[in-house]
């Protein structure tokens, strides 16, 4: 055989190979999912559309965050939620808690209609929360409303979960300035206890 044949062997394999790479590869690499921008995210990172791993039945105790009687803290309440096997599942759990819908007297600091629509968790302890548009568009405004919405969702996380030291806001899948023009959340924000009575 001839080195022009071998070559031409070599160049259709390789070719075939590719191809075949790409074919497998595109759906996974443009297939629809929401991504934030910032410092690498873990791998096992998902949409919170994703089937969760949950134990039937099985529950743990964590603390969330609703209006205190003042209406300028929040107080922190213990409640039963589903559990989640690691960091990731357990912390969409908590969050799909917190801003579930509330009975009265409990006074919800998250703008009803608000839903989790991804989450995301780096190996430096970041939470990347994307929530629905209504966090921002349903919101009554004011700097001491804004703190209380914010600080719900990181003190939700960052308190119940030891791997999560900070927490990064994301709406409809977008950074932004802020929900109400008051709190900064162009940077991941850490606990803030000051806020809780």
């Amino acid at each position: 055989m001839s080195r022009q044949a071998v070559a031409a062997g070599l160049v259709g394999a390789t070719a075939i190979a590719l191809g075949s790479l790409l074919f497998a590869g595109l759906p996974r690499w443009y297939g629809p999912r929401a991504k934030p921008t910032g410092p690498a995210v873990a791998r096992t990172a998902a949409p919170s559309a994703a089937p969760t791993t949950v134990a039937p039945g099985r529950r743990i105790k964590a603390h969330l965050f609703y209006v205190a009687e003042d209406g300028l803290h929040l107080t922190s309440v213990e409640h039963d939620v589903a559990y989640g096997d690691g960091p990731l599942e357990q912390a969409r759990e908590i969050l799909n808690a917190q801003v579930a819908p509330v009975t009265e007297p409990t006074v919800s600091a998250v703008p009803p209609g608000t839903t989790l629509r991804a989450l995301f968790l780096t190996d430096r302890g970041v939470a990347f929360v994307d929530l629905s548009r209504e966090v921002a568009a349903a919101h009554t405004g004011g700097t001491d409303s804004e703190l209380l919405t914010v600080y719900t969702i990181v003190n939700a996380l960052t308190m119940n979960l030891p791997a999560i030291t900070t927490v990064q806001v994301l709406v409809d899948g977008k950074e932004v300035e802020t929900l109400a023009g008051h709190v900064d959340l162009r940077r991941p924000l850490a606990r803030n206890l000051d806020v809780v009575q």
